[in-house]
């Protein structure tokens, strides 16, 4: 089982028709972000895709933010609790 969680509604691809592709995908360890271009080194991407990648960002930065925020919380929980004997 991968760490990462890909935005499944990203479909971004090359506009040359090189086949490459984008992927964003959260880390559910760690809440970070990756950002990969499969299959290149390079895309170019048209506007209508060069948006939808911005938008899986967007997603995936609030997604991350919103893991951070449950983990530091679940954290605080766990160290305010009395220690058990």
């Amino acid at each position: 089982m991968s760490v990462f969680r890909s935005d499944l509604s990203l479909g971004a691809r090359d506009a040359t028709g090189t086949g490459a592709e984008t992927d964003v995908a959260l880390n559910l360890a760690t809440g970070n972000i990756r950002l990969s271009i499969l299959w290149t080194q390079e895309i170019q991407l048209s506007a209508d895709d060069a948006d939808q990648v911005a938008d899986a960002l967007q997603r995936a930065a609030a997604e991350s933010r919103s893991l951070l925020k449950h983990k530091e919380a679940q954290a605080t929980e766990d160290s305010s609790d009395p220690p058990t004997a």
